[in-house]
């Protein structure tokens, strides 16, 4: 609801004889408190004391007044204390028997308890607690002894013997008890001697010493 002129004079007047926002927005109708604490505070309206002040206690002043004045009770004087009665004659103690006491214990062996097994996947049944055994200990390490090559085998060159300084070119056929390497020194820049680079690395013919493929079968396209 929009503030017009005659609200604002009524909320002026209203505000000026002292009435609480509540009461003016009650009168005026269509606007809450706030909305009137609000255009009040916009119209700079002088604003309005605290009803309740920082030093006021829950209880009221005349009610302070009032105890202050009463008068303070003195005290009632004590008793005199009673005199201390004499003290009871101590018994004398009983004499305890030099009797053996038979204490009897229970030596029966307990009965034993029963095991509970657990079934695992596929049917075995695993160990309990009490009945697995200690790690077995590993047997120490053997040494390791190169074995003597082959009469076939004796100065050639074998797979662990590769490196890059000697030929790597196979002899023989791999599984045959005499299968080596060639062992020579390498050509520079290739993994073989010179002689097996011959072997390794041929010339290409010339594109018109090469033969042409053999035709497709059925009528396939002819080779030009």
């Amino acid at each position: 609801m929009s503030w017009t002129d005659e609200r604002i004079d009524a909320l002026r007047k209203m505000w000026e004889a002292g009435q609480t926002a509540s009461q003016i927005a009650e009168s005026l109708g269509g606007v809450s408190r706030n909305a009137v604490i609000g255009k009040a505070h916009r119209l700079g309206l002088q604003s309005r004391p605290s009803p309740v002040k920082p030093n006021d206690s829950d209880t009221p002043a005349p009610a302070l007044a009032k105890k202050a004045a009463a008068p303070v009770a003195e005290p009632a004087p004590r008793p005199a204390p009673a005199p201390a009665a004499a003290p009871a004659p101590t018994p004398a103690p009983t004499p305890i028997s030099a009797a053996p006491i038979n204490i009897t214990t229970d030596t029966s062996p307990a009965a034993p308890q029963p095991i509970l097994r657990s079934v695992g996947p596929g049917g075995f049944v695993r160990q309990a607690p009490g009945e697995q055994q200690p790690p077995i200990t590993p047997a120490p390490p053997r040494r390791l002894v190169p074995a003597k090559p082959s009469p076939e085998m004796a100065d050639k060159t074998s797979l662990l013997d590769l490196n890059d300084k000697i030929c790597k070119w196979p002899l023989g056929h791999p599984g045959e008890p005499d299968f080596h390497f060639c062992g020579e020194k390498v050509n520079p820049g290739f993994p073989y001697c010179v002689q097996h680079c011959g072997h390794a690395y041929q010339a290409q013919l010339p594109r018109r010493d090469r033969r042409p493929p053999p035709p497709l079968p059925f009528g396939g396209p002819r080779v030009r």
